[in-house]
């Protein structure tokens, strides 16, 4: 595909000419040097192209999807062997439009720990340039090089080699994010092992439920946590853990709590079941590779598949045993700086923040930031202490380039009156990302008004599923209110509904969120799914030969200066948790938007509940504290909501509820609420950070849903 030659060239910059004002706007400077330019001008020099805006390269990157993933490879230099076999020397992919199988680089080798660790080189000038900082909610901080990291993930290889880990075995974590857990992951990937991790708020049964399945031969632990002021033992959990998992050979035990390896952590035991699962300290296991390799260790990689399995990561779990999502190497790595780097302009010493757990995916995705030389920001504790604005305090501290937290975070520090445009000095913020849920309009309003009022944010949008987003950021395009700014490169996204469904670019109305190309980052299998019926049956059933993701949203077309469109779309909801009063589909982020709009409210959760042969809606709120639900502040939420919405977005019955379940990485749980108002039970529970929240609507009196 080649541009019309006369078009205005997009560097110029440009500002949206829709009824909608656009709430940031790049520079030209801002899209001149952004790596977005940079690698739409390599592809126009290398395919003789004359691609001048993002509609453009997007339409380019999906209808030639073997041309788009062997630029990225090559654009960012991947360390491995692309086509070993002569015969696949132009080979990308094989059945493209087969989903499930599409085979990616199949002739390919690579190794994720080689391409993560290329700054830490001894002739590098990056090796001793910092690659993690490591804080807790104590204020304590520890740096790490990219050479020291090396050292210790090179320290930890050789254990893992010496317990006899080999390519395909898995090394399981139940760990902070700290270095420890990194340090865990670049070590297995060195191997092609495979990686996986929790948070250590898991519960015994939470943590079982996971790893049994996949039955790892090597398991790293935090003996402890901190987390709002509090420390939580771990070792009797991690006892009975070890003690139930029979391919354990060994167990690698730390304290995150000192950020210091001169204060050993000494276990209560020196063995945790049988003499086969010997218990080890993170301190022992260094002084042990310093004693085989010495101070300067070589670390080796072997060079897998590329549809390898890298990561086993896990689905929720609130509607039945979490499911085993087997993601594979490249497709992992090229996603990954594809979106980094060119979604979200991270280069070389950015300093990337993420707040998460081991347990959810952008834990994943943002350690990826290696591979580009940025400083990755490990945050661990609670997000609002030993103050509420705790993280705000550490973007200014650690002068942070990118920041990245879920959704509910914004809504609860507007709620809480933060201000940190007057507070903190942010100057070297560029960008704000948000995932974990939809970005409601208002919380765009207070993090231009409140927060950051000249940079960009992006909400993004993907999850577990594809270890990645669909619908993310972009340095060269305005920022709209309740938008994610357009389309990953390389994802042919649409929304499909009736109407929509045989078109070829459905691009109004809402609809589930479909893709109709093969991608390199869709899962290579679940675990022990032996038949893929599962595998097929989760992404492929409804719409088949396309992957639904089980988002409902929709595209919002803008007509920009330089005469292109910019996509932007709106996510309102999971499917499986839309409403539907009266045969009309609403998607429950609608109703989160206006109700958050209530000052009173500090969050809501709503569900359908079967009635009189149809469909109403029931709201839970919870108020800020202090304050009560009255007849007056639910009339306020009604009106809100029919002023903003329609009629039939007005719930049937407004109640008041001390707390919102959700999962660990701040997803609200309306399925399992849902279940449990039918008299059904909730499953799996220990997917959840605030399981007793469930209670509360088990306790409500079937006087007050019944009426």
């Amino acid at each position: 595909m080649t541009a019309d030659k006369n078009q205005k060239n997009s560097t110029l910059g440009f500002s949206a000419t829709t009824k909608q004002r656009a709430l940031w706007t790049p520079s030209a400077d801002d899209v001149a040097n952004s790596r977005l330019t940079a690698f739409t001008n390599w592809i126009n020099d290398t395919h003789h192209l004359t691609l001048q805006n993002y509609e453009q390269l997007h339409a380019w990157s999906v209808n030639s999807p073997e041309a788009f993933w062997d630029c990225i490879w090559d654009f960012f230099g991947i360390l491995g062997d692309k086509n070993t076999s002569d015969e696949a020397a132009d080979r990308v992919v094989t059945n493209l439009h087969k989903m499930p199988g599409a085979n990616w680089f199949a002739e390919s080798k690579l190794n994720f720990a080689e391409n993560l660790l290329r700054y830490a080189k001894n002739a590098s000038a990056e090796a001793n340039k910092t690659a993690i900082v490591e804080r807790n909610e104590n204020g304590r901080v520890a740096n790490y090089s990219f050479r020291e990291i090396a050292t210790k993930a090179a320290y930890l290889a050789y254990f893992l080699r010496e317990n006899g880990v080999v390519e395909g075995d898995r090394v399981a974590a139940v760990s902070t994010n700290s270095h420890h857990a990194i340090v865990g992951m670049l070590a297995t990937a060195s191997l092609g092992a495979v990686w996986s991790s929790c948070s250590p708020d898991f519960g015994e049964s939470g943590v079982l439920d996971r790893f049994a399945q996949i039955e790892p031969k090597v398991l790293l632990a935090c003996a402890n946590y901190q987390y709002a002021g509090k420390r939580i033992d771990c070792e009797g959990k991690i006892q009975n853990v070890v003690k139930s998992l029979d391919s354990l050979a060994a167990c690698i035990l730390f304290d995150p709590s000192s950020l210091s390896n001169s204060v050993p952590h000494k276990p209560s035991t020196t063995n945790l079941s049988s003499p086969t699962s010997q218990l080890h300290t993170w301190e022992s296991m260094i002084v042990d590779g310093q004693k085989a390799l010495g101070d300067e260790p070589t670390m080796h990689f072997k060079r897998v598949a590329f549809n390898a399995p890298l990561y086993i990561l896990f689905s929720s779990g609130t509607t039945g045993k979490p499911k085993c999502i087997v993601h594979g190497v490249g497709g992992t790595l090229l996603q990954h700086l594809k979106e980094l780097a060119l979604h979200t302009d991270v280069k070389t010493g950015s300093s990337l923040f993420y707040f998460t757990t081991c347990g959810w995916m952008m834990w994943n995705w943002y350690v990826s930031g290696l591979a580009l030389g940025a400083k990755l920001i490990a945050y661990d504790g609670s997000p609002f202490h030993p103050e509420q604005t705790a993280l705000f305090d550490l973007a200014e501290q650690q002068d942070v380039e990118v920041f990245g937290v879920s959704a509910k975070f914004f809504a609860a520090a507007e709620k809480f009156g933060l201000t940190p445009k007057t507070t903190h000095n942010l100057n070297t913020l560029r960008s704000i990302l948000s995932t974990g849920s939809p970005l409601a309009p208002e919380s765009f309003d207070y993090l231009y008004r409140d927060v950051a009022p000249n940079i960009r944010v992006s909400s993004i949008s993907g999850g577990t599923d594809i270890v990645s987003c669909f619908a993310l950021g972009n340095p060269n395009l305005p920022v709209f209110k309740g938008e994610l700014q357009c389309i990953g490169l390389g994802m042919d996204v649409s929304f499909q509904n009736d109407e929509t469904n045989h078109q070829e670019t459905p691009i109004t109305g809402k609809g589930e969120l479909v893709c109709k190309t093969s991608f390199p980052s869709m899962p290579i299998y679940f675990w022990g799914d032996d038949t893929g019926e599962k595998y097929h049956q989760a992404y492929f059933a409804s719409y088949p030969n396309q992957w639904a993701h089980g988002d409902y949203g929709e595209l919002i077309t803008h007509q920009l200066n330089d005469g292109s469109k910019q996509y932007g779309v709106m996510i309102h909801g999971r499917s499986d948790a839309t409403l539907n009063p009266n045969g009309v589909r609403i998607g429950t982020a609608e109703l989160y938007r206006q109700v958050e709009k209530v000052d009173a409210v500090f969050e809501s959760l709503a569900v359908g509940q079967k009635w009189q042969g149809d469909e109403r809606i029931i709201l839970f709120v919870k108020l800020k504290e202090g304050i009560s639900l009255t007849e007056s502040l639910v009339d306020e939420v009604k009106a809100t909501i029919r002023r903003n919405t329609s009629p039939r977005h007005v719930p049937s019955k407004v109640i008041a509820v001390d707390d919102i379940p959700r999962t660990r990485s701040g997803k609200i749980v309306e399925l399992a609420v849902r279940a449990i108002i039918h008299g059904e039970e909730a499953k799996n529970t220990d997917a959840l950070a605030n399981p007793e929240a469930l209670d509360l609507f088990r306790d409500l009196s079937r006087e007050v849903l019944n009426d």
